[in-house]
């Protein structure tokens, strides 16, 4: 638009997915470093699956709601396993994938996480290592990305009358970043495709991509389709995983805008990014040629891992807290508020976003405080909760105490994304053939043709500009004041009239006037 603010809209418009509704379920994954990891309940068992501590949970269960409160606020239930030094966690299926440090790359099982016939729930292989076999060696995993969230089998065999997209072969993968290897690629598709058979990652096929150690140091990964973001102390990498074993580098930004990168979050044109500096934003409208936009910047002390739902970005600020930052123009950020609960939020490191019924909810890492549940939107502290992007109140209603350091928190399975950023197909429609917009089409939506690879830069005379219209007293202006004139409606010729005489002809056929 004009005024740049419709970002959000337009990743919702397009079906990349606002990351506003994603669904945690009954158990929050938390990674401690190497005191490994819990999985954690913070909702009631029974529907209404009610956050603990939350507004539906005061109305739905108010004996458990009391219980809690008269318990400080603190989460009891959680189950745990070991891990060597978990620096990431992400939560696919039955399956929990996890970052280990110098562990490399482990996933448990946790298809019994809520089996309490089970005495120890999580587990690396349900029998033996010889019956599953799991993890990838690596020198230090410092963070993992899959493509969806949702088991997607790209093997699976498609049935001609379903007319359904094939899903591209780069969902089989996960994505490591390595601080010495760059990037690891490892094949995953063995434990979406059913058979309990096959469950063994193999080593000899895993590919490490580090080419003249320009990945060296990476400290994160970030998937939108076939194209990877990485970021390092140089800066940012974008990498081409359309043919998952050969990666190329097609773009970067080592200009020196980027000071020891941290991480990175994508939202249709724009990409997030934490560093020493605090929040910075990048022109992604052409992926392979990051612009940097230094007045952009907003000066954080101790910027970690963010989040970006909707018109706000979610930046776990260290001591200071989970800084809230209205994005709605991604080219001039504005700190909205800094909260930490009274001083309570002191050691943030990452924050994962949600919704359970009409509530929308934050998942923080506290490092040594633990994990920090905080209710951001409820229909009784916020005005408007219903609408697109209302302004967060957030309220600390709940904490879980973990032994170590809470460093990372899982992501919940995205409701909203039907279709990445490159066009792949992730879930089935409601009809038969029914599709997303494939890439090119995406494009006829704000750019006037593709780029030209000749240009160093996408021309803004490339993009459509639109403007918020209103009408009052049947008079159209823009959100700037223009007054608009519709254009007359053509009035439509008249049809030839048959004569008495004339045979009837049938309605379908038009006669010829004489």
């Amino acid at each position: 638009s004009q005024n740049n603010d419709n970002n959000a809209w337009m990743t919702q418009l397009l079906g990349f997915g606002t990351g506003t509704v994603n669904f945690f379920g009954r158990y929050a994954y938390i990674g401690e470093g190497k005191e490994g990891l819990h999985a954690v309940v913070w909702t009631e068992a029974d529907e209404p699956q009610a956050v603990i501590g939350s507004h539906l949970q005061s109305i739905a269960y108010p004996a458990d709601y009391k219980k809690h409160l008269d318990n400080g606020s603190l989460l009891t239930e959680a189950y745990e396993h070991s891990g060597h030094d978990i620096q990431d966690i992400w939560l696919r299926g039955e399956y929990l994938y996890t970052a280990n440090g110098p562990g490399g790359f482990e996933v448990f099982d946790v298809a019994n996480i809520d089996q309490k016939a089970f005495s120890e729930r999580i587990v690396s292989s349900p029998v033996s290592p010889l019956g599953q076999r799991t993890r990838i060696h690596t020198k230090f995993a410092t963070s993992i990305a899959l493509p969806s969230t949702l088991a997607l089998d790209p093997a699976r065999q498609h049935l001609p009358e379903n007319e359904e997209q094939p899903i591209d072969l780069f969902y089989a993968y996960v994505f490591i970043s390595d601080r010495e290897e760059g990037l690891v690629i490892s094949n995953v598709a063995t434990l979406v495709d059913g058979n309990p058979d096959n469950n063994f990652l193999k080593e000899g096929e895993t590919l490490r991509f580090n080419p003249n150690g320009a990945l060296a140091g990476a400290t994160f990964v970030a998937a939108t389709g076939h194209r990877l973001y990485m970021t390092t102390p140089r800066g940012l990498f974008v990498v081409d995983v359309s043919d998952a074993a050969h990666p190329q580098i097609v773009g970067e930004l080592t200009n020196g805008f980027l000071r020891n990168p941290r991480s990175i979050a994508i939202q249709f044109r724009y990409g997030f990014i934490t560093d020493d500096d605090g929040l910075k934003i990048v022109d992604l409208t052409e992926p392979t040629r990051p612009i940097p936009l230094p007045r952009s910047t907003l000066r954080l002390n101790h910027a970690g891992r963010l989040y970006v739902a909707r018109t706000y970005a979610y930046v776990a600020n260290g001591p200071e807290g989970l800084a809230i930052v209205d994005v709605e123009n991604p080219e001039r950020p504005r700190l909205d508020q800094m909260f930490n609960a009274g001083g309570a939020l002191n050691d943030t490191r990452a924050v994962q976003i949600g919704s359970v019924s009409a509530s929308e909810f934050a998942l923080v890492a506290d490092g040594r405080n633990g994990l920090r549940v905080v209710q951001l939107i409820s229909p009784d502290t916020v005005p408007g909760a219903q609408g697109f992007s209302p302004r967060p109140n957030p309220k600390l209603i709940a904490t879980y105490p973990a032994k170590g350091e809470t460093i990372c928190v899982s992501r919940g399975l995205e409701r909203d994304r039907v279709v990445d950023e490159t066009g792949g197909q992730t879930v089935v429609f409601g009809r038969r053939g029914a599709r997303p917009f494939h890439l090119d089409e995406m494009d006829r939506f704000y750019r006037r043709s593709t780029s030209d690879e000749g240009k160093n830069v996408v021309s803004k005379s490339d993009l459509y500009f639109v403007e918020d219209v209103t009408m009052s007293g049947g008079v159209l202006t823009t959100k700037n004041g223009e007054v608009l004139t519709p254009l007359p409606t053509p009035t439509p010729a008249p049809q030839p009239m048959m004569s008495p005489t004339e045979p009837e002809v049938e309605p379908s056929v038009i006669p010829t006037p004489k």
